[in-house]
């Protein structure tokens, strides 16, 4: 066999059907975001896809963390936890962490999609006979988790209470189970109706394990998720997390019992055999979460950044998914035409917003996925909707009727 050929092949496959990804050289300007330099486009750009929901990755309290972390503790961690990386800075932000979700223990990960992976992994492995109830759209890294613990899994019709509740009512009742599911789903932006996951799982026995990755900073009056703000953390066996989006840093991290989240760290190979965060990472962090516990200035001046572009682009007729959370995915419906879109916003307009295809998401439903900041300005949503008016002319997409004037 020509592995080059088939290498070769495989990708040229991929650019004919539209879903080839090609990355832009960000330089984010520090204490300017959502401003940047593309070093292989066109110069300066605005970003408009960002997962630093907040701007918290240009937070002075944040960075300032970062600098007197390093002049203390010097870069790296050393090892891994097990073995020499076990830093008072992982100590202290496991500590904030599980006070932001009301718990009495956090573990931290490398990833977001690592503690995923190691904690459902390993309690869907080790609790005897486990059967994992996994919502029809959860993450590829939840999805990872189960499959790699080899438990039994069942997958309920996405946010159908019905369905869930058929499913659990088929079990054994002393069967173990474990409902998996999402608080802000990340393309669609819907969410998960927790409360009556909770009841369901307290009737049919069940623990919960609640992603909170695209809600924790953002939601709630101390920025635990959507869990906080409806007051069902204490109802959730565990809730996990990520360091990567709105608190501006990286990492990932579950939030439990105490029990649970050693016995986690007992066991799962993806915390015991990586390398640990670098203490700065962790200070960082632990800077960010304790400024957003105390300040919703961030939180309310996004929602406001969300709710204007929204009705920007109802006014000119953008199809756009409909949905309370901060996500907004303006529909195009065909992988040639989203690339050819993100291209030119790039290229002609100086807007990074990178097309979202399949795998990420199902074939026909191709969109630009938009996340506005509070650091973004009305200037800037100016330029992106004219922008985007123009594309749409240029691209004969559909549009939505348009709003009354």
């Amino acid at each position: 066999m020509n592995y080059q050929d088939f290498f070769r092949t495989e990708l040229d496959r991929l650019r004919d059907e539209g879903n080839y990804r090609s990355f832009a050289e960000l330089e984010r300007h520090c204490g300017a975001f959502p401003h940047a330099t593309c070093h292989n486009g066109p110069g300066e750009v605005t970003i408009w896809c960002s997962n630093d929901y907040l701007g918290m990755g240009q937070n002075p309290k944040v960075l300032n963390a970062m600098q007197e972390a390093l002049t203390r503790c010097g870069a790296g961690a050393g090892g891994t936890r097990n073995i020499s990386g076990n830093t008072w800075d992982h100590a202290m932000l496991e500590a904030e962490l599980a006070d932001l979700h009301g718990k009495e223990a956090a573990l931290l990960f490398t990833s977001g999609y690592v503690s995923n992976w190691a904690a459902l992994g390993t309690l869907a492995s080790r609790i005897p006979d486990c059967v994992v109830l996994s919502d029809a759209l959860n993450h590829a890294s939840m999805i990872e988790g189960i499959r790699h613990s080899r438990a039994r899994k069942i997958i309920w019709k996405h946010n159908d209470l019905a369905d869930l509740e058929a499913k659990l009512a088929a079990l054994p009742a002393d069967q173990p189970k474990l409902i998996a599911f999402e608080s802000v789903y990340s393309m669609d932006g819907d969410i998960a109706p927790i409360r009556e996951i909770c009841d369901l799982a307290d009737k049919y026995g069940a623990m919960t394990y609640l992603d909170e990755v695209h809600a924790v900073g953002l939601y709630g009056p101390r920025g635990g998720g959507i869990a906080d703000r409806e007051g069902l953390m204490d109802r959730l066996t565990v809730i996990q997390g990520t360091l990567g989006k709105a608190f501006g840093v990286v990492g990932g991290y579950i939030a439990a019992s105490a029990e649970l989240c050693d016995f986690i760290r007992s066991f799962a190979s993806g915390f015991i055999f990586t390398t640990a965060l670098p203490p700065t990472v962790a200070a960082g962090a632990a800077a960010s979460i304790r400024h957003l516990k105390t300040s919703a200035a961030e939180r309310a001046l996004h929602q406001k950044r969300v709710a204007q572009v929204r009705e920007r682009l109802d006014a000119i007729g953008l199809p756009h998914i409909d949905n309370p959370s901060h996500i907004i995915p303006v529909m195009v419906g065909d992988p040639v035409k989203c690339k050819y879109i993100s291209d030119l916003l790039l290229n002609e307009h100086g807007i990074y917003i990178q097309p979202i295809n399949y795998p990420t998401v199902p074939k026909g439903t191709e969109r630009l996925r938009i996340t506005p900041s509070p650091v973004h300005t009305e200037a800037d949503i100016d330029r992106l909707i004219d922008a985007l008016e123009d594309l749409w002319v240029q691209c004969e997409l559909a549009r939505r009727p348009m709003a009354a004037q």
